[in-house]
């Protein structure tokens, strides 16, 4: 007999995952959030995916409405982009993740994409009303042209774009795992000591680093993870 996929329930968490559920469908919504990419520029960002197993999760997001294809003139390269209701998915991925969180990574889950990393800013900045705007280019020096981002500090909290400002307060160019490690800090030695480099006012580069307080692991799941079986 033919596997006969979906959970065929009416409720919403279960017609949810029928659309996003399968593997690799909600790390894609991830990888459109900042904007349109390439298939290739998905394939580097989620370098374990089989193109096949891309394709097929990119076809799916599409014929349910989430993703939309479209052509980039003047050449008719092809790019993916959520669709308004799949960029609807953004709080349940951040929500997904900041939920994560409270466990720490294995050994095998080393890899981050620039716009992982990224979201984290945009999700996790705490902003100070009191201090005025300021705007930075970042340039994940493992990611290269991929890893090139603009970033605009308000009173609000951090706005993120694959589009760099002109004239920033400051550019850093920095390694995705230093700049992870300093989130929280705002020790600039470290990041200069894995080998970054910041052109302009290190204030705002402090700002963001101190500013962006990811949530670390929590004792209670660390202590339920590793809880042997009675």
């Amino acid at each position: 007999m033919p596997v006969q996929r979906g959970y065929r329930q009416a409720c919403g968490v279960a017609r949810g995952l029928d659309i996003v559920g399968e593997r690799w469908a909600l790390l894609v919504v991830r990888e459109l959030l900042f904007g349109a990419k390439r298939f290739t520029d998905l394939q580097r960002a989620l370098p374990t995916a089989s193109p096949n197993a891309l394709s097929e999760r990119l076809r799916e997001l599409a014929d349910a409405g989430v993703v939309r294809r479209r052509q980039l003139p003047p050449a008719g390269v092809r790019v993916y982009e959520l669709t308004a209701w799949g960029r609807g998915l953004e709080p349940i991925v951040v929500a997904l993740g900041t939920w994560a969180l409270a466990t720490p990574p294995t050994a095998e889950q080393l890899f981050v994409s620039a716009d992982s990393a990224m979201l984290s800013i945009r999700t996790y900045f705490v902003p100070t009303p009191e201090q005025p705007e300021v705007t930075l280019r970042i340039e994940l020096s493992d990611h290269g042209s991929a890893g090139v981002f603009g970033v605009r500090l308000t009173s609000t909290g951090a706005e993120v774009t694959h589009e760099p400002p002109e004239e920033p307060d400051a550019v850093l160019v920095t390694p995705t795992d230093a700049l992870l490690a300093t989130f929280g800090s705002d020790d600039l030695a470290e990041l200069a000591a894995a080998g970054a480099v910041i052109d302009g006012d290190p204030e705002a580069v402090r700002r963001l680093t101190a500013g962006t307080r990811v949530p670390p692991p929590t004792n209670s799941a660390l202590e339920q993870r590793h809880r042997p079986e009675r």
